[in-house]
């Protein structure tokens, strides 16, 4: 891992510094390029809050100059800048940018805008080519990992009651309400005043079902709203950002197909549910889904009996579960470190099988299908076990301190040709665990 971490925050630096340092959103794209423009700097982004200015990087060799690109584009003196920063490299990097993602480095301890602003600096910097292959995997896993923390602990929970919580909640997926859209399900009184605090944070329009159309053109006057008949919400319920569900339905009425088919429409934009129905209306597999952040009434119930003094706890669950997946990213990316090895040895092999083959094709006459099924078979067999024991070795030197010596040997050994690291991605190396599952 190559990745570079420098930054201030509330902790580190006075109001007065950090305040030279912020960056508008209007600037981000800039900064970004030029970021990236920097020597020794491969992809790069930038989070400016109130409360941080961090730069992430993915460098060349890991040792990029962050603090001299600071000097230089903040145009700052060494002694007015550097007491106040800390900077992190590789696994130590990771562990900093999950736990900012899961707002465990906030001022408030889970605090609900953190995680929006990560995903819009991600976004501005992506969209300017500055995110691209392994920063993109960071981020991705960052915000995999929040979920997490946000699912599986309480560490935000701090309202007193059951729709103050589902702002609160909605406000951490989001980052902000302002122009999101809500759909009701069912025109029940817990799901009309939930709605109604949403509206009240900035939601923009809401739409209505309910098996009783007239329920629902009833509820949707109520915020100059849009009724739905029951029969077209599958169709329709994707327009919304935020869903608050309460019907009396005897199963779900949402399930992991109907996620999949919302998050598609919706380009992978996220939804978030609120379901207040018992039995419940979401089925849990839709909730595994990313992008689908669904929370039912014990959810609810559990952040509104939360106390202050439950952070402390929630956030020392919180700090395992980063550790946990710190160390699961970092196997993650040693592995792929030698994917491109790994799969320039199955073609490499391949050829010399399929040349072989086409050079004693001719002194074995017509072959009928059955048999070139089975010198297929044959020759493929072969072949996977000769790269068994080196695939095997790869991968388990991928995880020690050695693994650029067995890479270098098996190069050696097979004068192996390896291809550039976009080789890294996703299909080569599930291509590399086929091969030794063959």
């Amino acid at each position: 891992m190559r990745y570079q971490l420098i930054g201030l925050n509330h902790k580190s630096a006075p109001l007065e510094v950090r305040e030279r340092l912020a960056i508008p959103e209007s600037r981000l794209p800039d900064t970004c390029r030029d970021l990236t423009a920097y020597p020794g700097i491969e992809e790069g982004m930038v989070i400016s809050t109130c409360n941080r200015v961090e730069i992430v990087t993915h460098t060349v060799n890991g040792h990029a100059d962050l603090r001299g690109f600071l000097h230089d584009h903040f145009h700052l003196k060494p002694e007015d800048l550097d007491a106040h920063l800390y900077e992190f490299r590789e696994k130590d990097a990771v562990r900093h940018l999950f736990r900012v993602a899961s707002s465990l480095d906030s001022m408030v301890v889970g605090e609900a805008q953190i995680l929006g602003q990560v995903k819009e600096a991600y976004a501005t910097a992506r969209a300017v080519g500055a995110v691209r292959g392994q920063l993109d995997q960071l981020f991705s896993r960052a915000f995999a990992v929040a979920k997490r923390v946000r699912s599986e602990t309480a560490v935000g929970s701090s309202s007193v009651s059951i729709a103050s919580v589902a702002v609160e909640l909605a406000k951490k997926i989001f980052g902000t309400l302002q122009g999101k859209k809500v759909f009701i399900v069912g025109a029940g009184k817990m799901s009309e005043l939930a709605a109604r605090h949403l509206m009240a944070h900035g939601c923009a329009s809401i739409f209505v079902a309910n098996r009783t159309y007239d329920r629902a053109i009833g509820l949707a006057q109520k915020f100059d709203g849009q009724a739905i008949k029951f029969e077209d919400l599958y169709s329709t319920c994707d327009r919304a950002d935020i869903v608050i569900t309460s019907t009396g339905a005897p199963h779900a009425i949402f399930r992991r197909e109907h996620g999949e088919q919302f998050l598609a429409r919706r380009k992978n934009r996220p939804m978030f549910f609120i379901d207040i129905a018992v039995p419940r209306d979401v089925s849990p597999e839709m909730g595994k889904l990313d992008g689908i952040f669904a929370y039912d009434i014990d959810d609810l119930q559990q952040a509104v009996s939360s106390h202050v003094a439950d952070r402390r706890k929630e956030a020392e669950r919180a700090e395992a579960i980063i550790a946990s997946e710190v160390e699961k990213f970092e196997a993650r990316q040693s592995t792929l470190d030698v994917v491109p090895t790994i799969v320039s040895l199955q073609d490499h092999l391949e050829t010399i099988r399929q040349a072989e083959i086409d050079r004693v094709r001719g002194r074995m006459g017509q072959l009928t299908p059955e048999q070139e099924m089975a010198v297929e078979a044959l020759t493929r067999g072969i072949i996977n076990k000769v790269m068994h024991t080196p695939i095997t070795t790869l991968k388990t030197a991928a995880k020690e301190s050695e693994a650029t010596t067995v890479v270098d040997v098996v190069r050696r050994l097979f004068n192996l040709q390896v291809k550039p690291k976009e080789t890294h991605a996703e299909p080569a190396d599930k291509k590399a665990e086929v091969g030794t599952r063959q």
